[in-house]
Protein backbone atom coordinates (compact mmCIF):
# COMPACT_ATOMS: atom_id res chain seq x y z
CA UNK A 1 0.00 0.00 0.00
CA UNK A 2 1.60 3.54 -1.06
CA UNK A 3 1.84 5.49 2.15
CA UNK A 4 4.82 8.08 1.22
CA UNK A 5 5.01 9.69 -2.42
CA UNK A 6 8.12 11.82 -3.37
CA UNK A 7 7.43 14.29 -5.82
CA UNK A 8 10.82 15.49 -7.93
CA UNK A 9 9.67 19.29 -8.38
CA UNK A 10 11.56 21.71 -9.94
CA UNK A 11 8.75 24.75 -10.35
CA UNK A 12 8.07 23.82 -14.25
CA UNK A 13 4.81 22.90 -15.32
CA UNK A 14 5.46 19.58 -15.59
CA UNK A 15 6.58 19.29 -11.58
CA UNK A 16 3.01 21.09 -10.98
CA UNK A 17 1.77 18.32 -13.07
CA UNK A 18 3.21 15.65 -11.20
CA UNK A 19 1.87 17.05 -7.54
CA UNK A 20 -1.79 17.83 -8.66
CA UNK A 21 -1.59 13.53 -9.96
CA UNK A 22 0.14 13.02 -6.69
CA UNK A 23 -3.25 14.82 -4.84
CA UNK A 24 -5.08 13.23 -6.58
CA UNK A 25 -3.73 9.54 -6.16
CA UNK A 26 -3.70 10.32 -2.27
CA UNK A 27 -6.83 11.65 -1.83
CA UNK A 28 -8.26 7.82 -2.86
CA UNK A 29 -6.16 6.32 -0.05
CA UNK A 30 -8.33 5.15 3.01
CA UNK A 31 -5.28 5.41 5.66
CA UNK A 32 -4.81 8.83 6.99
CA UNK A 33 -1.12 8.58 7.24
CA UNK A 34 -0.30 9.34 3.64
CA UNK A 35 2.88 11.62 3.03
CA UNK A 36 3.41 13.86 0.20
CA UNK A 37 6.80 15.12 0.07
CA UNK A 38 8.15 17.87 -2.78
CA UNK A 39 11.80 17.57 -2.96
CA UNK A 40 13.72 19.86 -5.01
CA UNK A 41 17.45 19.84 -5.98
CA UNK A 42 19.54 23.29 -5.97
CA UNK A 43 22.67 21.63 -8.46
CA UNK A 44 25.60 24.04 -7.67
CA UNK A 45 28.08 24.62 -10.86
CA UNK A 46 30.94 21.56 -11.38
CA UNK A 47 33.60 24.16 -11.34
CA UNK A 48 32.78 27.19 -9.40
CA UNK A 49 34.54 28.68 -6.67
CA UNK A 50 33.16 28.47 -3.08
CA UNK A 51 31.58 31.86 -3.57
CA UNK A 52 30.00 31.10 -6.26
CA UNK A 53 28.58 27.77 -5.45
CA UNK A 54 27.14 29.50 -2.98
CA UNK A 55 25.18 31.95 -3.97
CA UNK A 56 23.66 29.41 -6.63
CA UNK A 57 22.51 27.04 -3.90
CA UNK A 58 20.95 30.39 -1.75
CA UNK A 59 19.58 31.58 -4.76
CA UNK A 60 17.95 28.14 -5.86
CA UNK A 61 17.18 28.12 -2.24
CA UNK A 62 14.85 31.04 -2.15
CA UNK A 63 13.21 29.92 -5.63
CA UNK A 64 12.15 26.23 -4.24
CA UNK A 65 10.96 28.39 -0.69
CA UNK A 66 8.65 30.54 -3.23
CA UNK A 67 7.48 28.01 -5.71
CA UNK A 68 6.82 25.59 -2.17
CA UNK A 69 4.21 28.65 -0.79
CA UNK A 70 2.07 28.46 -4.16
CA UNK A 71 2.30 24.46 -3.60
CA UNK A 72 1.21 24.43 -0.04
CA UNK A 73 -1.81 26.39 -0.66
CA UNK A 74 -3.16 24.25 -2.79
CA UNK A 75 -2.36 21.20 -0.82
CA UNK A 76 -4.01 22.78 2.19
CA UNK A 77 -7.27 23.67 0.14
CA UNK A 78 -7.36 19.38 -0.23
CA UNK A 79 -6.67 19.05 3.02
CA UNK A 80 -3.48 17.37 2.94
CA UNK A 81 0.12 17.85 4.39
CA UNK A 82 2.86 18.68 2.15
CA UNK A 83 6.47 18.67 3.49
CA UNK A 84 9.21 19.91 1.30
CA UNK A 85 12.55 19.34 1.25
CA UNK A 86 15.64 20.99 -0.79
CA UNK A 87 18.80 18.16 -1.89
CA UNK A 88 21.78 19.61 -3.27
CA UNK A 89 23.84 18.01 -6.27
CA UNK A 90 22.85 15.86 -9.20
CA UNK A 91 18.97 16.16 -9.53
CA UNK A 92 18.41 12.23 -10.71
CA UNK A 93 21.42 11.04 -8.15
CA UNK A 94 19.52 13.06 -5.30
CA UNK A 95 16.13 12.03 -5.90
CA UNK A 96 17.08 8.52 -6.01
CA UNK A 97 19.03 8.63 -2.53
CA UNK A 98 16.41 10.56 -1.23
CA UNK A 99 13.92 7.72 -1.58
CA UNK A 100 15.68 4.94 -0.98
CA UNK A 101 16.91 6.67 2.56
CA UNK A 102 13.81 7.69 3.30
CA UNK A 103 11.32 4.86 2.27
CA UNK A 104 9.32 6.09 -0.38
CA UNK A 105 7.06 3.97 -1.43
CA UNK A 106 6.89 5.97 -5.19
CA UNK A 107 8.45 8.93 -6.87
CA UNK A 108 6.14 11.10 -8.99
CA UNK A 109 7.94 13.65 -11.22
CA UNK A 110 7.09 15.41 -14.65
CA UNK A 111 8.97 15.29 -18.17
CA UNK A 112 10.36 17.67 -19.60
CA UNK A 113 10.19 17.89 -23.35
CA UNK A 114 14.07 17.84 -24.78
CA UNK A 115 14.58 16.84 -28.06
CA UNK A 116 16.66 13.66 -29.17
CA UNK A 117 19.39 14.98 -29.46
CA UNK A 118 19.07 17.10 -25.91
CA UNK A 119 18.13 13.57 -23.99
CA UNK A 120 21.18 12.15 -25.59
CA UNK A 121 24.18 15.08 -25.15
CA UNK A 122 22.30 15.48 -21.46
CA UNK A 123 20.64 12.75 -20.38
CA UNK A 124 17.86 12.29 -18.96
CA UNK A 125 16.63 12.88 -14.73
CA UNK A 126 13.58 11.23 -15.17
CA UNK A 127 15.06 8.52 -17.37
CA UNK A 128 17.59 8.00 -14.80
CA UNK A 129 15.05 8.13 -12.10
CA UNK A 130 13.38 5.21 -13.42
CA UNK A 131 16.48 3.44 -13.97
CA UNK A 132 17.94 3.55 -10.58
CA UNK A 133 15.15 4.15 -8.21
CA UNK A 134 14.58 1.16 -6.24
CA UNK A 135 10.55 2.00 -5.71
CA UNK A 136 7.76 2.85 -8.69
CA UNK A 137 8.06 5.79 -10.67
CA UNK A 138 5.46 7.76 -12.36
CA UNK A 139 6.40 10.36 -14.97
CA UNK A 140 3.71 12.80 -15.48
CA UNK A 141 3.36 14.15 -18.98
Amino acid sequence: MLKKILVAFDGSEESVKAFNFALSLVNEFTSKDREILLLSVAQPPEHGEIVETKAVIDSATEYYKKEFEKILTTAKAHSVEVKTDIAVGHPADQIVRYAAENGFDMIIMGQRGMSKIERWLLGSVSRRVATYASCPVVIVK
